[in-house]
């Protein structure tokens, strides 16, 4: 979920990075991922009705809009710079002066002020209440006879009812949208209204207004997923709020997590902020490089010192870390984290032109995702770089040799850094191996069934300090952890190599009739959970012919059979097409599909020729671009075109040849009314997951799909490519190499060999351990 404030950015992870050494890998292919003839694509939902729960008293959305105009208000906060940093939304719950917004969009320690519709602008004199776990806050303005929107009952929103949420979406100030509550959902532990309305940053804090006009709730996140869904806090939440508030003025506000001046001066911009015990940054820098320092005001002693601090990056493709040798200016060297690299740099002034890499590697030493420290060794005539007490730089450039020491971060970085410090020599940050042993012979016996007991712990503390043992024993319980990662991807692994050998056999049949396209179906559904026992699900289709065979004659015409067929699926069992959670992975598969009677066109087509075979009926799979169908052979002279996903709705050839060429591009092309093989139904069908795991960045899944496509049709070349960029993703460094190997030496046409020696070569420089 997405926190709605302006001020605050945030990027969503990047998909699969194909990333190497400082230059793209470009897949040299028709792209896997385009748009894909294979894909499916939802047929347009109809919207369902909305009851009138009030009927005689409901407000039309212009009418509520109007009535709350008065109330609603744009709250912003400043800058370092004194100019608008955040923009969102807040509410009169006093005629006196009380504002309703979220926490998040005030900042924090910040000048806030909140303007009117009709322009009238005040400036927040106090932070009347707060509540950082339901990001509630109330404000306090100088201002009377001002219009309070009126607070709901609780409980009194019913699901489906509609709403209007206010605020000032993206900056546009007062603006209206109208959608519905489509239920009530746990958000981090916290109970939200789920709407279904377009939220977008600026609209946290806005009142959620019911029919009647009272607030049922507080807009405060919205959906990382899809656009038109977002979350408000139940305004119960608000009234237990006001009834214990914690003011605070505004004098005292602006000291919250503030940095003291004496100790430190911030440069460029960004947001730097003192909380228990760690100092944080967040927000672009006006800088080189988005850069902003924070310079310690420390007084520094003579050569030979040492400087260090540890950093956690929230996200290793940004960038943060120690300066020295600053002028409080624009001239500085940097030793910091970058793009899952270490770097130390010389920065001479405020262009590009100015600033210099001195030197760059990655170190096995250094943890991704997790607090490190960086030091650095200042003598007369070289500067020491360490990572976690291993030295990575030695660097002999003596520009600068006097200045000051600090912190820095780079782009739109979020970091945070503790334990600063300068000495003349700081002591290693990481146990020595005697101790680190010591202390893992002490605890090599431990229980599991237990806490450990006081005289371990006495044991333990007696063998060095405390944060060199929590350090030995973390490092022990990384590694452990690591380990049971380990067996079970071993396990998952077993598992899945099972599963693609029970697919390979079924695809050995000479004859494509004699393979079971349901089994097949339902073996993909295995390959995502271990639980799905496929001779259940057949067991339960076969029970799913008998009571079709029961309402049959003795002599049934084929005719009949598909009637029978059709009302027993779509009128009797009520089997459609998913439309409101189209892209589930659910609906891809078929024990799924059987269960929950809703399902893709490609499962449910795939349930409709398995049961209409079983019944004696001529039922192939028809893979039209975005839409798979079944053709009947049965009933007609050229068979008919069904369309299971519309209720089984027949297809006459001009509709056909219609869809084809509206997503083909507006051409048509024989070959896609043609039957496809039951091997080329399961590709397609590992192709519709393969997607969706891409959309959610889930590179282990979207290697299962790969590895299985290619387990049963080892000619696909283009999918053995996306392999070998995969296996390098996660980490499987030899098995990448033999895939590039076949590649080179099978010379697919249309690759570009080149790009794939660049690539081999290039994992001949990566140890195994990255």
């Amino acid at each position: 979920m997405i926190g709605c404030q302006t001020g605050t950015v945030r990027f969503y992870r990047r998909q699969v990075k194909f990333i190497l050494s400082g230059w793209m890998m470009l897949l040299m292919m028709p792209p896997v991922f385009s748009a894909d003839p294979d894909s499916e694509e939802p047929i347009a939902a109809r919207r369902p009705e909305i009851v009138d729960l009030y009927p005689g008293q409901a407000l039309s959305a212009e009418a509520l809009a109007e009535q709350a105009k008065s109330s609603v208000v744009a709250v912003s906060f400043a800058g370092r710079d004194g100019q608008q940093a955040g923009l969102g939304t807040g509410f009169v719950i006093s005629a006196d002066g009380l504002i309703a917004t979220n926490l998040h969009v005030i900042g924090e320690a910040r000048p806030i002020s909140v303007q009117f519709m009709d322009g009238n602008k005040f400036d927040v004199k106090e932070v009347h209440a707060t509540d950082r776990q339901m990001d509630l806050a109330v404000l306090k303005i100088d201002a009377k006879d001002l219009t309070p929107l009126t607070l709901a009952e609780p409980d009194s929103l019913k699901q489906g009812a509609e709403v209007i949420a206010l605020g000032n979406p993206q900056g546009l100030r007062y603006s209206v949208v109208k959608g519905v509550n489509s239920g009530t959902r746990e958000i981090d532990g916290k109970p939200m209204i789920q709407l279904a309305i377009p939220i977008e940053p600026g609209n946290s804090g806005g009142p959620v207004l019911d029919a009647q006009g009272h607030v049922q709730g507080i807009v405060t996140l919205k959906s990382a997923v899809t656009r038109n869904l977002g979350y408000a806090v139940n305004i119960s939440a608000l009234k237990v709020l006001l009834e214990k508030p914690n003011p605070v003025p505004m004098n005292r506000w602006l000291t919250i997590g503030t940095l003291d001046e004496r100790q430190w001066k911030p440069l460029f911009g960004s947001r730097w902020r003192q909380r228990a015990g760690r100092i944080m940054v967040e927000g672009f820098g006006s800088g080189l490089g988005s850069r902003s320092l924070c310079v310690s005001q420390e007084d520094l002693p003579a050569l030979p010192y040492e400087i260090a601090v540890e950093v956690k990056l929230d996200d290793e493709s940004g960038a943060a870390g120690l300066i020295f040798y600053s002028d409080e200016n624009t001239r500085h060297y940097g030793f910091y984290p970058s793009n899952q690299s270490l770097r130390i740099s010389r920065f001479d002034g405020s262009d590009v032109f100015l600033w210099r890499v001195l030197e760059e590697k990655k170190s096995n030493s250094y943890r991704e995702g997790e607090w490190n420290q960086l030091k650095v060794r200042l003598e007369t005539d070289r500067i020491l770089c360490f990572v976690n007490d291993e030295q990575v730089f030695e660097v002999k450039d003596q520009r600068y040799t006097q200045g000051k020491a600090g912190l820095a971060k780079f782009r739109n970085t979020v970091a945070a850094f503790r334990g600063f410090q300068v000495a003349r020599e700081i002591a290693p940050y990481r146990p020595s191996k005697e101790t680190a042993q010591k202390i893992l012979d002490l605890t090599e016996d431990l229980r599991v069934d237990r806490p450990p007991h006081d005289a371990l712990v006495e044991e333990v503390i007696k063998e060095t300090d405390e944060k060199r043992a929590q350090q030995a024993l973390q490092e022990r319980a990384r590694l452990l952890t690591k380990q049971a990662e380990r067996l079970q991807q071993l396990a998952q692994s077993i598992h899945e190599r099972a599963v693609r050998d029970d697919l390979q056999q079924l695809f050995k049949k000479e004859k494509e009739s004699e393979i079971d396209l349901l089994a097949a179906a339902l073996l993909i559904a295995r390959l995502d959970n271990s639980e799905v026992e496929v001779k259940t699900y057949l067991n339960q289709v076969a029970g799913m012919v008998g009571e079709i065979q029961k309402t049959l004659p003795a002599e049934a015409t084929p005719r009949q059979k598909l009637k029978a067929l059709n009302d027993y699926l779509f009128r009797e069992t009520g089997f459609h097409g998913s439309r409101t959670n189209y892209y589930s992975r659910s609906n891809s598969y078929i024990n799924e599909t059987i269960e929950d009677r809703e399902g893709l066109p490609i499962t449910l087509a795939i349930l409709y020729m398995e049961l209409g075979r079983r019944l004696g009926l001529d039922i192939e799979g028809v893979g039209l671009p975005g839409h798979f169908v079944v053709r009947v052979n049965s009933t007609a002279e050229k068979g008919e075109l069904v369309d299971v996903f519309e209720g089984g709705e027949i297809i006459n050839e001009e509709e056909a040849r219609a869809m084809i060429v509206s997503a083909n591009s507006g051409r048509f092309d024989e070959e896609f009314l043609k039957a496809q093989p039951k091997k080329e139904i399961i590709k397609r069908m590992l192709r519709n997951l393969l997607n969706l795991a891409r959309d959610d960045e889930d590179m282990q899944s979207m290697l299962r799909y790969v590895e299985t496509m290619i387990a049963i049709d080892e000619d696909l070349m283009q999918e053995r490519w996306l392999r070998a960029v995969l296996r390098y993703q996660t980490g499987r460094i030899a098995e990448a190499k033999t895939d590039a190997d076949y590649l080179l030496e099978k010379s697919p046409e249309g690759f570009d060999l080149r790009r794939i020696h660049e690539f081999r070569n290039f994992l001949e420089t990566v140890k195994p351990s990255e």
